[in-house]
């Protein structure tokens, strides 16, 4: 089979090579899937780059996310898998083989059965921007009759957060930079979209609600302000990306909001919420809840280039298509 790997860390074209592997076979308690579109997020490019801190055993295939078909299992898994169209998480969480290849073999539990109407583009689309904004949004309670703001609603984890807080009864308040992100969070289904960087953006927003009980966080150090004039009694504020400098924490303005501070890296999320996650997630595709961003496609002999459009801030979802 075809993949790409990588065996040290480095600029994207240095390292990433379109190499010929045997085609693994699933063991015990696995299944194989014959990918058909490999997700591109953040946290793909810089782990590969050294940005964060993960070493290379020997070599690495990237990407968490993806989509296909199961073609093969171990042993312990129903046969009556084989043939299923699945989506794909966390692929390479710990693991050498990430869905940057044809195939690739992953615990059954992290391929998750992918309802017959929604596309294999969405499926690849889901994983870590999907389970990420399930994280942000539920693990303080449920969300019925409450308010939800998400920063930056046109990015990837921001357009299922919108959708999710939706699909379980909250208002939504997305903020975008621009009027092309704002027509993508509107799309996505958020009640009010505000341009962060308007003077008025915290009058725009408690003209809909004096206060917010979520923040789903892409900035904390540039939004912190007006998350906090827009939080009261037990607002919680959920930062998932640490792009910008690190904020410096306005400790009485956080004590008068009596906010809480919550900080959302999937990787250490418990196995039972992250199995809450993917259960959610998966009841709203069947509800016709989730819908696809603009996709990027990029061949698999390109993903290189695939990783720096997403470094870059592309705008919508980078996939990898392996026909």
């Amino acid at each position: 089979m075809k993949a790409v790997q990588y065996e040290r860390q480095g600029v994207s074209a240095e390292v990433l090579r379109v190499v010929d592997l045997p085609t693994p076979d699933p063991g015990p308690g696995e299944v194989r899937v014959r990918v058909r579109f490999s997700g591109v997020n953040p946290t793909d490019w810089k782990s590969r780059s050294g940005a964060t801190a993960r070493p290379v055993d020997g070599f690495q295939i990237p990407h968490h996310d993806g989509s296909g078909v199961i073609d093969a299992v171990g042993a312990g898994v129903d046969p009556g898998r084989l043939g299923q169209r699945v989506w794909l998480w966390l692929a390479a969480a710990g693991r050498r083989r990430g869905t940057a290849a044809e195939w690739t073999v992953i615990p059954q539990r992290q391929a998750v059965a992918l309802p017959d109407r929604v596309s294999l583009e969405l499926g690849a689309s889901l994983g870590v921007p999907a389970l990420t904004a399930h994280r942000c949004l539920f693990a303080d309670g449920e969300l019925v009759g409450r308010t939800v703001l998400v920063a930056g609603g046109a990015g990837a984890v921001g357009h299922f957060a919108v959708q999710l807080a939706k699909y379980a009864g909250a208002r939504v308040v997305a903020t975008v930079s621009g009027p092309a992100k704002a027509e993508l969070a509107r799309t996505a289904g958020a009640d009010l979209v505000v341009n962060y960087g308007n003077p008025d953006a915290v009058e725009q927003i408690r003209a809909f609600a004096e206060r917010v009980d979520r923040v789903v966080e892409v900035n904390l150090a540039t939004n912190l302000t007006l998350d906090l004039a827009l939080a009261g009694p037990d607002t919680v504020v959920a930062a998932y990306a640490a792009d910008a400098p690190d904020p410096e924490l306005p400790v009485r303005a956080c004590m008068s909001a009596n906010v809480v501070l919550r900080f959302v890296l999937l990787y250490g999320v418990p196995g039972a919420e992250l199995d809450r996650g993917v259960a959610d997630v998966s009841a709203a595709l069947q509800a016709r809840a989730l819908t696809e961003l603009p996709v990027h496609r990029f061949p698999l002999e390109e993903c290189a280039a695939a990783q720096d459009a997403v470094q870059g801030g592309a705008v919508g979802k980078v996939l990898l298509d392996l026909g």
